[in-house]
């Protein structure tokens, strides 16, 4: 890390993250690193690269690495293709390590360390490393070798139960909210973890696990769980979807105390307001179900859904219309904000990938550069201009099969 930043860099500039992730909650959270002016160096298996390089939509038709799913988590990143199988690479990695001030890896736990890659090993090379991994179950306890995806992770942590609200069967989530959460921590940590080394010099060991996080986001069932009290099997109380005219209306009637009166005004049922089944909070979600019938037949008196929010939203009431991913990416909304940037593509026209979820001193972030398209396109960068090796010990070790470039 630099000394010193000038006043316009971005935060993260002069920090090296060496990103040993594939798939999603590693690559999220690095890909937020890189968007905030990190080096990020993606290490690549010469190839085959990270296995979502081949998952959904192809951005050319004549290519099977290059999916729009890559592009949205390796933009602004560089792809070195190193063999960590092969005993010359770990010389390599080593110098690599040397100048990181972050690893990250999200490999099942006992990987890293068959490399000799593990954060005890590097920690005595570079001392005020800070090291993350991300995992499913997390790097100790009687579960942490096993496979983890978000969907298995989901099934486990008790949130596709909830999600059945005592009658529906269980599905798959289309989100993958366990490896963005896990993702999300991890940059947040790792954030925290270069604060204290800046104070202190010292590095720090960092163990993500993706059953954890989103067990962590449950905001009202575990808590209750966790100190004697129960939960309810059934949907929200105070949450309501329902069919308006051509579209889904969303709404809630919980939260501020002032909702309850302005909304029993809107609806023109003022009764409400003192009958004793819906005076208090307590009684509103004991008695949601006559509620909630109360309401649907209100929503249904509006010919569209559109007319519906547009009644709630000069209430102050919040609602939404249920929107399709088709309408969510042209919402002027979204557009005035930015959430979808382009990055250029060597053959076809620009790539739209989703933008940082935050906004930094009043303007939108974008990623620095376009993802690596070719596994490996940054190798000789990085050892020519980041290491400074010359152009024979490169060789080398390309003919050695430690390293690759593109065709």
């Amino acid at each position: 890390m630099t000394e010193t930043a000038h006043p316009d860099e971005p935060l993260l500039a002069g920090f090296t993250i060496l990103d040993f992730t594939r798939v999603l909650a590693g690559p999220y959270s690095t890909r937020l690193l890189a968007d905030l002016g990190a080096t990020v160096i993606k290490i690549e298996r010469p190839g085959e690269g990270d296995e979502v390089r081949y998952a959904g939509m192809q951005l050319m038709p004549d290519r099977t690495d290059q999916s729009a799913y890559f592009a949205r988590m390796n933009a602004g990143k560089r792809s070195i293709a190193i063999d960590l199988a092969n005993p010359g690479s770990r010389e390599l990695v080593l110098d690599l390590v040397r100048r990181a001030d972050v690893v990250v890896e999200n490999f099942s736990p006992g990987v890293m360390a068959k490399y000799g890659l593990d954060s005890a090993t590097l920690r005595t090379i570079r001392p005020e490393l800070v090291y993350c991994s991300i995992s499913g179950f997390g790097q100790s306890g009687p579960l942490s070798s096993m496979q983890a995806y978000a969907h298995l992770i989901n099934a486990f942590s008790g949130m596709m139960d909830l999600e059945r609200a005592g009658f529906l069967d269980p599905k798959a989530s289309n989100l993958q909210a366990a490896d963005v959460l896990a993702g999300a921590h991890a940059f947040g940590a790792i954030c925290a973890a270069l604060l204290r080394r800046l104070r202190t010099g010292r590095g720090a060991v960092l163990d993500v696990s993706m059953l954890e996080c989103l067990v962590c986001a449950d905001d009202v069932n575990y808590p209750a769980l966790l100190n004697g009290g129960s939960i309810e099997r059934a949907p929200r109380a105070g949450m309501i979807v329902h069919a308006v005219g051509d579209r889904h209306v969303a709404m809630q009637i919980g939260g501020a105390p002032t909702m309850w009166p302005r909304l029993v005004g809107l609806i023109g049922r003022p009764e409400l307001l003192n009958d004793e089944r819906y005076a208090t909070p307590a009684a509103r979600r004991a008695n949601w179900p006559t509620l909630r019938e109360i309401l649907h037949r209100w929503l249904e008196t509006f010919e569209s859904g559109d007319k519906a929010v547009e009644a709630l939203a000069a209430a102050r009431m919040p609602s939404v219309p249920m929107l399709k991913a088709e309408e969510v990416i042209v919402h002027p909304h979204l557009i005035a904000r930015e959430a979808f940037p382009t990055l250029p593509h060597p053959d076809r026209e620009p790539v739209r990938v989703t933008a940082p979820p935050f906004h930094l001193d009043g303007h939108a972030l974008r990623p620095a550069a376009p993802p690596p398209w070719r596994i490996g396109e940054h190798t000789l960068e990085v050892l020519g201009g980041f290491l400074g090796y010359d152009a024979a010990r490169i060789g080398v070790l390309r003919e050695r099969g430690v390293v690759a470039v593109p065709a």
